[in-house]
């Protein structure tokens, strides 16, 4: 089964994760990918403590975790995965891992950044990230709430004609 739920946010595994979007997608397993985090054990302490009820949680580097994919290590899970930055997806959908919808959440806001919705920018050179995300197959659309309605980030890109 392996990746059920792909999510771009700054915060990282925090309240709206815990409670909405990891429970709603039937995940097993929550992943943060953050080679920061990871290798700060006081920070990776706290943010176990955001443990969905029910859920196992990992916190590794992205080398770990293109590693372990690689190795069929969550084969058998369903697993929701939360980075800050677009370019784990797409490593991860180069090895061959299928991630069917990148869910772009809250974000830090940037100089010069494309602007997706009020919580949501990319920066100039993440647009041929997400770009190679969307050639891959991947539907990227940005929510911050499941309620939210979703805003898809392939029409915001063309309509900026960003990077080009």
């Amino acid at each position: 089964m392996a990746i059920i739920g792909a999510r771009i946010d700054n915060r990282l595994l925090h309240g709206i994760v815990a409670t909405s979007w990891a429970p709603d997608s039937g995940a097993t397993r929550v992943m943060v990918i953050d080679d920061d985090v990871a290798n700060d054990p006081q920070k990776k302490q706290a943010m176990k403590l955001g443990r969905p009820s029910g859920m196992a949680v990992s916190i590794i580097t992205k080398e770990t975790a293109l590693t372990n994919f690689s190795n069929h290590k969550y084969d058998r899970q369903k697993v929701f995965i939360i980075s800050q930055t677009p370019d784990v997806f797409l490593n991860l959908l180069e090895q061959g891992e299928k991630i069917d919808k990148l869910v772009l959440g809250g974000t830090l806001t940037f100089d010069n950044a494309i602007k997706v919705t009020k919580r949501a920018y990319i920066k100039p050179e993440q647009v041929d990230i997400y770009r190679a995300i969307l050639d891959r197959g991947c539907k990227i659309v940005s929510q911050y709430v499941p309620q939210d309605d979703s805003v898809d980030v392939a029409k915001i890109l063309n309509s900026k004609k960003a990077g080009a």
